[in-house]
């Protein structure tokens, strides 16, 4: 498989979890979601999911795609997986319904970039 290839299907993994979690926190308050642990353990699994799929993009589609805060979601997601206990939820929160939407966008984008590059060239 080609490193393309592949690292389509992880940007599929990132837009795919932004999308899942912008479907967890729908209509709810940032008072709901800090209280609510299914919905936060479900946010946290799709943003270290994001984080994860970030980490195996290669610096080659990385730079091509420089608006994407590729750092910041792997750190997060570094955070999040090695400070568990530490986690605050009111920056998961503003993470889920600010940047989760627009990394979601941006990858999206990415991707369809991708796949008209492949069937031009």
């Amino acid at each position: 498989m080609s490193s393309t290839r592949r690292e389509l299907l992880y940007l599929h993994d990132i837009a795919e979890a932004a999308e899942a979690i912008s479907c967890f926190v729908a209509g709810m308050t940032r008072d709901r979601f800090v209280g609510d642990d299914l919905v936060r353990s479900a946010v946290l699994h799709k943003l270290q999911v994001i984080g994860e799929a970030a980490a195996q993009v290669g610096p080659e589609l990385r730079q091509a795609a420089a608006h994407i805060p590729w750092q910041q979601v792997v750190g997060f997601r570094n955070y999040t997986v090695h400070a568990y206990f530490a986690v605050d939820w009111g920056i998961v929160w503003t993470t889920a319904v600010d940047d989760a939407p627009a990394i979601g966008n941006s990858v999206r984008e990415l991707i369809d970039s991708l796949g008209s590059r492949e069937h031009s060239g």
